[in-house]
């Protein structure tokens, strides 16, 4: 619980949730931004949509705010995420929504599955540089944490 609420008091715009009727949860978005110079982004820490309310297009509402919000209000160069390499589901959805796959890290997932770092291109990116993918996997202790 002390993760969720550390979210939501240190970056509040990039923490939503998408109530439907009853006050039921049908998903969330979780995130922040980070980053020094080029790489100053937003990140998206996780977005979940509840079964019964997937395939309605939440996921891509959710994570357009908060690219929205990466975009306007803080001004970063791209949003990123991790997911696995194993979630092809996953990896469409990101790619429709205009993610690529910028590379992989080894061992992300409780050091036995890949993850795959994707990313999309705010404004301020204009020539796209931070989603030209490298051409080499790296290691999770590789990754720059700010």
């Amino acid at each position: 619980m002390s993760f969720y609420m550390t979210y939501s008091a240190r970056w509040p715009d990039y923490f939503h949730v998408a109530e439907g009727p009853v006050n039921k949860i049908m998903g969330y978005i979780m995130g922040k931004v980070e980053g020094r110079g080029e790489s100053w982004h937003g990140h998206v820490t996780a977005v979940t949509v509840a079964t019964e309310y997937r395939r309605q297009q939440l996921a891509k509402k959710l994570l357009n705010l908060l690219e929205d919000i990466s975009d306007k209000i803080d001004k970063a160069y791209f949003v990123d995420l991790f997911v696995r390499a194993s979630n092809t589901p996953a990896i469409k959805m990101y790619e429709k929504l205009g993610y690529v796959i910028y590379r992989r890290v080894l061992r992300y997932y409780s050091g036995e599955e890949d993850g795959l770092d994707m990313r999309k291109a705010l404004s301020r990116d204009v020539e796209k540089k931070s989603t030209i993918p490298l051409k080499r996997p790296v290691t999770p202790d590789e990754l720059e944490y700010d």
